[in-house]
């Protein structure tokens, strides 16, 4: 099994439940995540989002038997496979309100419908350009093994760093502008009492959206396939997915836009004419950074997760509604 932090979550459950096993063992964890806008969009997100924007939220995931809990200082969920119920907890307010499967099915219903009926409705000239948009995007993939090694949660661990790039096709990076999107890992050994929190929402999901759920995983394979440039991408994942064999303990994803080179003369050229005054003018130059020079590179948001720790076991307790809890209808 290879356990890595990458990509669509959904691919990663149905990764894990192809090739491995379920132990049915329990377990319980404790995770730090913590998403950081850049420029002035960050400034904001700090000032009004309080400690949690700042610092980072401290979860706990306990699986036991067919329940789920995940748990922070602001908020929860419980999921009860036998019930078929999700509860979902306010833990400031010391209440949680209770979703059946079946309304969350009928609203992924609902939410599916929405979407097919705009799709259905988008004009054919519309519909060619998002077929064309896609023609045009080419993808680069490289994975490295740095040689950096740290102890992390009590475990020995490698640094591997995964780089993604989309651009226009036929041109470079800095020509064409894009993005670039850079995971780095801290990969330790395979923790397998890991794989039972993936195995459990895997469940979940199938519970609810049954055979459903890989139709439109189905869907979303023809939707990459047009992209042409991802076919020989995800090739070469495969080849090097060896460097990714372990458990990632700390994962650091930085999603970076790049200025096309045309924009950047653009931006210079309207700087040393002395446009962009006023307070527009001010935020752009603000949002820019660097004291206002324009910059190629510009990161949108840092995110960072962190497993601190693992126990391959959890109690009633910690699948349980916190005691004092009310229910709100």
């Amino acid at each position: 099994m290879k356990t890595y932090r990458f990509g669509s979550f959904l691919m990663t459950l149905a990764v894990v439940g192809l090739l491995v096993p379920s132990l049915g063992a329990d377990v319980k964890t404790r995770e730090k995540t913590q998403i950081k806008f850049e420029g002035f969009l960050g400034g904001m997100v700090n000032l009004f989002g309080g400690s949690a924007a700042r610092d980072g939220v401290t979860s706990t995931v306990a699986v036991k038997g067919h329940r789920k809990s995940s748990m922070s200082n602001v908020s929860g969920e419980i999921v009860d496979l036998s019930e078929e119920k999700v509860y979902r907890i306010d833990t400031r307010r010391k209440e949680y309100r209770v979703v059946t499967f079946a309304q969350l099915r009928a609203e992924w219903e609902k939410a599916k419908a929405d979407a097919e009926k705009r799709a259905k409705d988008m004009k054919p000239e519309e519909k060619q350009q998002v077929e064309e948009a896609g023609k045009q995007l080419e993808f680069t993939f490289d994975v490295k093994e740095t040689g950096q090694r740290k102890q992390l949660a009590g475990y020995d661990t490698r640094e591997v760093v995964l780089t993604i790039a989309g651009t226009e096709k036929g041109r470079t990076l800095e020509d064409g502008g894009g993005f670039v999107m850079t995971n780095t890992m801290w990969l330790g050994p395979r923790i397998t009492s890991i794989d039972e929190i993936a195995h459990f929402q895997l469940k979940f999901i199938k519970a609810v959206y049954g055979e459903a759920f890989l139709a439109d995983m189905q869907q979303m394979a023809a939707a990459i396939a047009m992209f042409p440039s991802m076919k020989p991408m995800m090739e070469r994942m495969q080849a090097e997915s060896g460097k990714l064999q372990g458990t990632a303990l700390q994962t650091t994803s930085t999603f970076e836009g790049v200025k096309s080179k045309a924009q950047m003369d653009e931006l210079a050229k309207q700087q040393s004419s002395g446009g962009g005054g006023g307070i527009s003018g001010a935020l752009a130059r603000r949002m820019m950074g660097n004291r206002g020079q324009p910059q190629q590179r510009t990161t949108v948001f840092t995110s960072i997760h962190e497993l601190l720790s693992v126990e391959a076991a959890a109690s009633d307790a910690d699948v349980a509604i916190p005691v004092g809890f009310k229910e709100k209808k």
